[in-house]
């Protein structure tokens, strides 16, 4: 099957105390020891991303590894991407990230691997890229709609509860008929999707919740979807 993992936040990144949304991503794999790749894109592959991930990820069973589009790229690219069983997206800026991608044709090797059953994940950026659309801090200034990767319908925001204006800019952008509704995560958050349609939610953090966010009449609705807590209550 397909299968997308998005985040609202979370991970190694933002949680390096609390390892249980990268753990429920390794188990989704096949493999005992699933071959895990970061893609740092959106931060411009920044060295503290990339050595925190494998500081992290060298203490879970996996083989870790790390795709740089500004040194040491692989060869054939769509060779690397496609013997992987995950790809984890980093966060950062949305909009380099998907130009570099289009640039590279990493976005279609990514698509190809993803309809061949490797597992796609991430958290902030590597969260809304997979919807048609995202909410964006690419650009300064007001969050923004960002067209993106389409491979789930509609739209998406992180961070719901961890950044201020977060929910006030999808609620305004959702009036002015600027962004389709979709799913609103807050930090600790990972709804995942098989074959395009949301098999389970999942949080690390007991009150972390994800929303179905739709909007008629200029009114918003914000459904909630109470996360399975992967920890102890």
């Amino acid at each position: 099957m397909r299968q997308i993992i998005a985040m609202g936040g979370g991970g190694f990144s933002m949680e390096p105390e609390n390892p249980l949304l990268d753990q429920y991503i390794l188990e989704q794999a096949q493999s005992n020891r699933p071959k895990v790749c970061f893609i740092p894109t959106a931060s411009g592959d920044a060295d503290g991303y990339i050595q925190r991930f494998y500081h992290s990820f060298e203490n879970h069973p996996c083989r870790p590894s790390h795709l740089s589009l500004f040194k040491n790229t692989p060869h054939d690219l769509e060779d690397y991407i496609l013997e992987k069983d995950i790809l984890y997206v980093g966060g950062g800026n949305t909009r380099n990230m998907l130009v570099l991608w289009q640039e590279w044709n990493l976005d279609q090797y990514i698509k190809k691997a993803w309809e061949n059953h490797v597992i796609l994940a991430g958290l902030s950026a590597g969260a809304i890229c997979w919807f048609e659309e995202g909410v964006t801090d690419s650009l300064p200034g007001v969050l923004t709609r960002l067209e993106c990767l389409g491979f789930l319908k509609g739209s998406s925001c992180p961070h719901y509860d961890g950044e201020a204006d977060r929910r006030t800019s999808y609620h305004r952008l959702l009036k002015n008929k600027e962004i389709n509704g979709g799913i609103a995560m807050d930090d600790g958050v990972a709804v995942h999707y098989q074959d395009e349609q949301i098999f389970d939610v999942v949080s690390s953090r007991p009150l972390a919740r994800a929303y179905q966010v739709t909007c008629t009449d200029h009114e918003v609705t914000e459904t909630e979807m109470i996360p399975t807590y992967l920890g102890c209550e």
